[in-house]
């Protein structure tokens, strides 16, 4: 009788790490989810091979189609080490989204991609529920997604996110920059939070100055310093998109990486600069409380945070009155942060007795 040695036996998925039962069950309970996103042109019901959209249910008669995908970078690890799961979804939405409306598309439809070394389906519904109310927010569907379980990939607990957005607007009325003019205002709309770019450093300042995260935090002390870093990105998208189509603004700038510097001029025609005034606007306590604790000069602060602005709009001058007030019925908080003059396309940012500028990125694509 042959001896049996280990490994002899039939090998299974399940063995190796994977578990197919765990991912159907975990697409059981999403598909609710998925379907409180549904708006004309999506019935966003889950388990098909590709998610479908109908432009002629929503509504459109000549659009062009505009995509995006992101993530929520280092944040994540945040949320992992913290338990902080019920609103990395709203970023990832809000990453992709709030890209799509700065160039006039309304967000149509969303897919996710998650991915761990082992399914946790509690973190996973947690995650995916929050996903599906950034897209609510948003006013798209969620259609799809993908979810990889991958052993040897990911530390144990890790998992990553990834969004894409496809979105549609009439080709009369894609922002491209070609109505902004010198004499135009800058409007300001305030963000939430650090948003989700600057992680690696808040993460670092964490470690080295050994905050404490579940305490309060020392600039808010009825609100733990985990949930002011944890705000999720605001969405944008509800309270632009009537400005949008009574056709009241210029060109929008979505503050990411590389802050007010670097992305107001990567919506600007050649021969148009922004001149951003940085004291027209209070530095939230979040901001100035990372910038003391981290000694970071006024410039990096100004590449590395929104610095209290997560959205830029250009509109004409007659009109900023009309469009901020607009904006704050819609619930955002709004301020006139500078102009539009004539120059090298670019940005320049005054804040006391300090200035910095920047000249329009390489890319137009790129978030780095």
């Amino acid at each position: 009788m042959s001896e049996t040695k280990a490994g002899d036996g039939p090998y299974t998925y399940a063995q190796a790490g994977v578990s197919i039962a765990a991912g159907n069950a975990l697409v059981r309970a999403i598909g609710p989810l998925a379907r409180s996103t549904r708006r004309a042109g999506a019935d966003a019901d889950l388990g098909g091979f590709g998610g479908i959209f109908d432009l002629k249910a929503a509504g459109f008669t000549d659009p062009l189609l505009v995509a995006a995908n992101d993530g929520v970078g280092t944040k994540l690890k945040l949320a992992i080490e913290h338990n902080h799961h019920d609103g990395v979804g709203i970023d990832l939405v809000a990453m992709c989204a709030n890209d799509l409306i700065v160039q006039g598309a309304e967000p149509l439809f969303f897919l996710d991609y998650y991915a761990s070394g082992k399914l946790d389906n509690a973190v996973a519904e947690r995650v995916i529920a929050s996903i599906a109310e950034g897209c609510r927010q948003a006013g798209c569907a969620l259609i799809g997604g993908e979810t990889a379980e991958m052993p040897g990939m990911y530390a144990d607990g890790d998992y990553d996110l990834a969004g894409f957005c496809v979105g549609a607007v009439e080709r009369d009325r894609l922002l491209d920059g070609k109505k902004i003019a010198p004499g135009d205002v800058l409007l300001g709309l305030a963000s939430n939070g650090v948003h989700s770019n600057g992680f690696s450093l808040v993460r670092r300042l964490a470690a080295d100055k050994g905050w404490k995260l579940d305490r309060p935090a020392l600039f808010d002390q009825d609100r733990l310093l985990i949930d002011a870093l944890m705000a999720p990105t605001r969405i944008y998208v509800a309270s632009l998109l009537p400005e949008l189509r009574k056709g009241n603004i210029h060109g929008l700038a979505h503050i990411t990486g590389g802050g007010l510097l670097e992305n107001v001029p990567r919506v600007l025609p050649e021969g148009t600069h922004a001149r951003i005034d940085a004291d027209a606007w209070p530095l939230p306590r979040l901001m100035a409380f990372l910038q003391a604790q981290g000694n970071i000069e006024p410039e990096e602060m100004a590449r590395t945070f929104n610095c209290g602005i997560g959205m830029v709009a250009v509109v004409a001058a007659d009109q900023a009155e009309a469009v901020s007030a607009a904006l704050t019925a819609a619930g955002e908080t709004v301020y006139p942060i500078g102009t539009i003059e004539a120059g090298e396309r670019g940005c320049t940012v005054v804040g006391g007795d300090e200035t910095w500028s920047a000249r329009a990125p390489w890319s137009a694509t790129h978030h780095g």
